[in-house]
Formats: structure tokens, C-alpha cells, sequence
């Protein structure tokens, strides 16, 4: 086989999730690009959880709905599941817990018991009996089950090394050669790109699938030194990101679509005051709590006007891990050069998802030096510039007074009510938006794959992408995604769509959010492909779908 996709299954609080995580290693090791889906309702026990992995040999960004591997924890994932599996597909099951006459029973909670083991344990033997099956040696899946699991090492190799034993049946994948990269999730991504700008400090409410972030960066506090704050609410948590801005600090803050609706007031509280702000919007499902453990990207209208009055922003997608971290840098230091909000934008699926990332492409970003340090005359923060950029100093500064107001003001930050100078303020403020823009069209905004010369465009954005890029390359046909939302880049994807005869649309959401922003700049979208049952679409569904449309 050149590719194989994994689905293992079991209820929560049996460790699918970790599970799924070893299992990519394992693919990894043997030279395969890697990306993993992680499937889950909103329970903290029971339910059914399962991880779908797939391994190719080349960079992969979405799932098959064929599965060559099932691991049935559980007889739900056997009744679940069974139906998707190819003819030809091995099927492991834990046979103390389910009955079937067809694949190959491992008696996994017998295992564990043998050894006495944690019941989560049963999980471990499952991977020991899957590396089996795959034809890898015991050394090679021994050193992974050592370097991951730092607790009850030597157990856990000897309950893996008794389902090892016991597989008979195989399903060989060759190695293809050494590891190709690392494997990360899109929130591990967000967390490092920020790192690697600068951030002093990330505040947030617990709110997946946003949850990550916080939990990243705070388990690695201690080696970075930044500051990590879980306050009482999403409201605390933004102005206390202003506050630390205020004061110097690199902020951010993480949330999704029912934490930032409270964000807002003091959104526009940062356009006011022009306090440079980075805001992480995981999308999940909605409106309201909706599914809170599945995807969407239906908050993209709501990022680009969240907030009361005028004032810019930036808006970024990324699509994977690579570029969620590229431009979770970006953000945060567009945000500081241009003292403005920024808003990364994230889904269930990237956020939490598996990705294989060539460790090269993890580069730092060049530090900004954007403080005033020392004033040789009064200190306006407002000041009138040519970009509408000024001078930003923080407290204390000798010989300053330093205003941060969110009330209408003049150039030193005093309150004002009168025509000329709040017109004068918004005139000045609204200035950036033209050099904003000529500093994303500097970062390659819209990316382009797939067959260049096609006149059919798939458009898609955020996690979609990776989907897309795939089903173009195999179609021979474009592919589009705009990176940066706003301020829209017209230009570039004018020029990308120029001599399209045929456009498609691809995004998880009923009513067709970027479609309609491409309208509104003139882009005309043939066919829209809404998606909105919570699921990312698999890459064999998507090349049907495109098959049978394209003329």
C-alpha cells in the first residue's frame, strides 16, 4: 500500500484521541505524511469518539471515507464503522467486548488484566497488535510507545508487546523512507507562530476547540516565561489583553463564536483606542451552543463586523498546520505595526486536527521593534502621521503622559466632542487601511495550486484548503484560498480567477459567507458548495461532487 487510512474507536475516556496520536507517529516513522481527524460529541464519558488517521506519501490535509484499518474498541465502532471499510480491509477488534465472525479478535481487556494495566491500557495493546499487522519490527513501535508514553513505560510496553504477539493477521505497509517532518496540531501551530513574534502573554476562557491553545501554552510557560492567564470570563479576558497591551506586552487571547460575541465591546474598545490586539476565533458549530465539538466557518461576517462603529482590522484563515503558524505571526505583528486588531480565524477541524510539518518550515519571525523608548518633545499617542501610524510608547515613560482612551479624543487622547476633531481622528485611523493592505499583498495573500492554466477554480478557505488542493491537483484543475479576508486582496484574486469559465465554492456554512464577500468585489462564483452538518468533507466525496459538475 502507498496509502492507508486508520480508524480507531471506542467510547470517551478510553484514550481514542492519544491513540489516534500514536498511531500517526507510527505512519510518520515509516516515511508517510500524516493527517488525522479526531471525532468526538460533547461527553465526558461514554458516547462514541474515534480518530480517522491517513498516511500518504504526500502532504495530506483530509480524510477518506474508506477505511483500510478498523480498530474496534468497542462494538459501536464495529456497527458504526463496518460499512465504510474497503473489501480487502483488516478489521482488529478487542474480542472481550465484541463479537463478529469476520476481521481478527484481540483480546485486549484480557491483556491489560494479565499485566495488571489501567483499563485505558487496552488501547496500547491495540496499537501493539496494529504494528504487528502493519509488519514492523517490536524495536521500532517500542521506541515510540517509550518516547510517548513517559508514565508506566515498561507496562505499557509489555501489554503492547502481548498484542503484538497475538496478531497473526497482517496488512504490510512498506517504509518509504525516514520521518518526512512533525506532527502538530493546528493549535500546537497557532501557539508557536505566536511564540515565534513575540507574544508575552495569552489569556483565555476554556472554550473549545479553541481550548488547546491555552493548554499548550501553559504547560510550556516555564521554557518560554510568558504569562498565562484563565480568568473568569471571555469579557476579562479581552480587557485584560488590552491592559497588558496598554502596558507593552505582546497579547492574545482564544475563543470561539459564543466567547467572542462578549468580546466585542471591548473589540471596538482596541479600534478606539488603537490598542494592537491578536483574537483566536476557533469556529465550531452553531448558532448558540450548537455542537460545540464540531467544525464550521460560519462566524467569517460575523469577524469582519463584530463590533460597534468603524474601524479596521485584520481578518486571516490559515488552512493547516503550516500556515497557522506563519500566520498566527503575522497577525500579532501586523497587529502591533499597524496598532490595530487582528483576528486568526480557525476551525474545529484545523485546530484539532494532526498535521505533518517539515521542521524548516517553523521559522522564527523577525522581532518588531514598535515602542517609543525615550520623547524629546510633548508626547501625542495620537498623533497625525502620514500612515495614520503613531507613536506608541508605554508606561512609564520619563517626560510622557501616556492616554489610552476609548471615548472619541484628539491627538494627546483627550476626551473631544466636537465635529472637526473626531472627524479628524476617524480620517486619521481610517489612513491605514491602504498601507494595510500593501503589507499583506507582501506575505502572498491568496494561495494558488493545482493545475495554474485551468479555467475551473475550486475557492475554499481555512481548513478546506488542504481538501481542495488535493481534489485539484487530482482533477487538473485550480485552486484558490485567499489567507488574508480582510482587508478582502481584490487584486490578487481578481487576477487568480481572471480566465475562469467555471468557479466553485467549497465552505462549512449554509448561507455562503465568502462567496458572498466575492461577489461583493466582483468575483462570480458559479456553483456554491455549502457543507453544514458539522463534518469536514472527505476528499473522495468532493472529487465525486466536482466530477459530476465540471462541463
Amino acid at each position: 500500500m502507498n496509502e492507508c487510512s486508520v480508524l480507531i474507536g471506542g467510547k470517551a475516556g478510553d484514550g481514542i484521541n492519544v491513540a489516534g496520536q500514536i498511531i500517526a507517529r507510527i505512519f510518520t516513522s515509516l516515511g508517510y505524511y500524516v493527517y488525522m481527524y479526531y471525532d468526538y460529541p460533547s461527553l465526558i464519558r461514554g458516547g462514541h469518539n474515534f480518530s480517522m488517521i491517513r498516511a500518504c506519501t504526500h502532504p495530506v490535509g483530509a480524510y477518506r471515507s474508506e477505511i483500510d484499518i478498523l480498530l474496534a474498541m468497542d462494538p459501536t465502532t464495529l456497527r458504526r464503522h463496518q460499512t465504510k471499510c474497503k473489501p480487502d480491509a483488516l478489521i482488529i477488534y478487542n474480542s472481550d467486548t465484541v463479537q463478529s465472525d469476520t476481521g481478527s479478535g484481540v483480546p485486549l481487556k484480557t491483556i491489560v488484566e494479565q499485566n495488571k494495566g489501567l483499563a485505558i491500557m487496552e488501547n496500547t495493546a491495540m496499537i501493539g497488535a496494529l504494528a504487528s499487522a502493519l509488519g514492523m519490527e517490536w524495536d521500532a513501535i517500542a521506541s515510540i510507545i517509550t518516547h510517548e508514553m513517559r508514565k508506566s513505560t515498561e507496562k505499557n510496553l509489555d501489554i503492547a508487546r502481548a498484542a503484538f504477539q497475538l496478531q497473526a493477521e497482517k496488512k504490510e505497509l512498506r517504509r518509504i523512507g525516514e520521518s518526512p517532518g512533525i506532527l502538530i496540531s493546528g493549535n500546537e501551530a497557532v501557539s508557536l507562530g505566536l511564540l515565534s513574534a513575540g507574544l508575552n502573554g495569552y489569556i483565555a476562557y476554556p472554550m473549545s476547540p479553541s481550548s488547546g491553545i491555552l493548554h499548550f501554552l501553559a504547560a510550556s510557560s516555564h521554557e518560554t516565561g510568558i504569562q498565562v492567564f484563565h480568568p473568569e470570563s471571555e469579557i476579562a479576558v479581552i480587557t485584560i489583553a488590552e491592559g497588558m497591551a496598554y502596558a507593552g506586552a505582546k497579547a492574545a487571547v482564544g475563543t470561539s463564536g459564543g466567547g467572542f460575541c462578549l468580546m466585542t465591546e471591548a473589540l471596538s474598545m482596541a479600534g478606539m483606542a488603537e490598542i494592537p490586539l491578536t483574537v483566536i476565533l476557533a469556529q465550531r458549530s452553531g448558532p448558540s451552543t450548537g455542537t460545540p465539538t464540531y467544525t464550521a466557518q460560519s462566524d467569517l461576517h460575523f469577524a469582519i463586523h463584530a463590533g460597534h462603529g468603524d474601524f479596521p482590522r485584520f481578518v486571516f484563515a490559515p488552512g493547516d498546520s503550516q500556515q497557522a503558524f506563519e500566520w498566527a505571526g503575522h497577525a500579532l505583528s501586523l497587529s502591533w505595526q499597524f496598532q490595530v486588531p487582528s483576528i486568526l480565524m480557525t476551525d474545529k477541524t484545523l485546530a484539532e486536527g494532526l498535521y505533518t510539518v517539515p521542521p524548516e518550515f517553523l521559522q522564527a519571525h523577525p522581532p518588531d521593534s514598535v515602542l517609543v523608548t525615550e520623547v524629546r518633545e510633548e508626547y501625542r499617542r495620537y498623533q497625525d502621521t502620514d500612515d495614520g501610524i503613531s507613536p506608541y510608547a508605554s508606561p512609564p515613560l520619563s517626560g510622557a503622559v501616556i492616554k489610552g482612551n476609548s471615548k472619541s479624543h484628539d491627538e494627546r487622547g483627550m476626551s473631544v466632542d466636537e465635529a472637526a476633531p473626531i472627524s479628524a481622528m476617524t480620517l486619521k485611523q481610517m489612513k491605514k487601511i491602504r498601507f494595510m493592505e500593501e503589507a499583506v499583498s507582501q506575505l502572498n495573500p491568496v494561495h494558488i495550486s493545482g493545475n495554474a492554466d485551468s479555467d475551473v477554480c475550486l475557492i475554499s478557505w481555512g481548513s478546506n484548503a488542504p481538501l481542495c488542493r488535493e481534489a485539484a491537483q487530482t482533477l487538473g484543475i485550480k485552486s484558490i484560498q485567499p489567507i488574508v479576508i480582510h482587508p478582502f486582496p481584490e487584486q490578487e484574486m481578481h487576477a487568480a480567477v481572471k480566465d475562469s469559465a467555471m468557479t466553485f465554492l467549497l465552505e462549512d456554512n449554509y448561507s455562503g459567507q465568502l462567496a458572498d464577500i466575492c461577489e461583493a468585489h466582483g468575483i462570480s462564483i458559479n456553483i456554491r458548495l455549502p457543507r453544514f452538518d458539522g463534518r469536514p468533507c472527505t476528499i473522495d466525496q468532493l472529487i465525486e461532487n466536482l466530477r459530476g459538475r465540471i462541463k
